[in-house]
């Protein structure tokens, strides 16, 4: 049986067990998990947080991290602006970036969710509102949601990912994880 652990990493953290480019040390997946063999299906930008999946089975971290099987990702964002119909339909639509157009996304407006403090905190601007939304895609570009808000003028300051296929953050603060106790059959 496969193992599949469930960690939500935290922000400023590396999506890998080591930084060998680095001048000045980095905190990475080893400050974190020690468990050997286990290896993330997918990544999380530095600067983003929340659930990162990792396992010791090749077939199923490829088909987690794989933009081939669509697993759906569900992010909670803060958006600079508040994003009005025109630009929710416009993600929903899907929307041009550089390496072409993505795929429609879910996305709807949620009321500010509890979360943990961010360290650093979100620059804060009395005079630009934020606004959140939760938006799910199903592809896997490079820093994509960052993007897709951006290319429809409300530039994320913060993102976390809060679910990957049926697999949640629920219950799990910064820095913890925890081994998923359900079957892992990578199909």
């Amino acid at each position: 049986m496969s193992r599949l652990i469930l960690f939500n990493k935290p922000f400023d953290v590396l999506s890998q067990f080591t930084d060998a480019k680095s001048l000045t040390p980095r905190a990475t997946l080893s400050d974190f998990i020690d468990v050997p063999g286990v290896y993330p299906a997918g990544r999380l930008d530095r600067d983003s947080e929340g659930l990162l999946l990792l396992t010791d089975d090749g077939r199923l971290q490829s088909r987690i991290a794989d933009p081939r099987f669509k697993l759906p990702k569900t992010y909670l964002v803060q958006v600079e602006g508040a994003p009005d119909e025109a630009a929710l339909a416009a993600l929903r639509r899907g929307v041009n970036l550089k390496d072409g157009p993505t795929l429609p996304a879910s996305v709807r407006r949620i009321d500010e969710p509890v979360l943990w403090p961010r360290n650093p905190p979100v620059r804060f601007r009395k005079t630009v509102a934020d606004s959140w939304l939760e938006l799910t895609i199903s592809e896997g570009r490079n820093r994509q949601v960052r993007r897709m808000t951006a290319a429809v003028g409300h530039p994320t300051l913060r993102l976390v990912r809060w679910r990957i296929g049926q697999w949640t953050l629920e219950g799990l603060a910064p820095g913890e994880w925890k081994l998923d106790d359900g079957p892992h059959r990578a199909s």
